[in-house]
């Protein structure tokens, strides 16, 4: 990657932590207000922050409001071989903490509801080949 190209990357993963620090508040005060553990909301917004702040800028500096359609490539590949804790359950605990994320979002006007049924259709139609893997 050529170093201009390489700065805007980096200025764009930037901004999108930023705007990610707000959501993961946001997120958590969401989680709180359904009437959830402390140590279950820490855990949701975990998985939430590892998704949208280490693998959606990965490769590319993707907002989480672009990130539910990555859900497959997440679970389904990146999770397994990256993530050291990977395991049936964390992938049945992640796909958890990202469908409530993505209905948070929703509810917040910040993704449509027809992505918020595709990511919920991949987790549901895709989780036997996740855990399988």
């Amino acid at each position: 990657m050529p170093e201009d190209e390489y700065q805007k990357y980096e200025q764009a993963c930037k901004r999108i932590k930023k705007d990610n620090t707000k959501l993961l508040e946001q997120f958590a005060q969401w989680l709180s207000g359904k009437g959830l553990a402390e140590k279950t909301v820490r855990r949701h917004v975990e998985n939430a922050d590892f998704y949208i702040n280490t693998f959606l800028l990965y490769e590319d500096a993707i907002p989480a409001t672009e990130g539910a359609s990555h859900i497959s490539m997440f679970l389904g590949y990146w999770f397994i071989r990256k993530a050291m804790w990977a395991s049936p359950s964390a992938i049945r605990e992640n796909a958890g903490s990202l469908k409530k994320f993505y209905t948070f979002m929703r509810e917040q006007g910040k993704v449509s509801a027809g992505t918020l049924d595709d990511l919920k259709a991949t987790v549901k139609e895709e989780m036997p080949k996740w855990v399988g893997t």
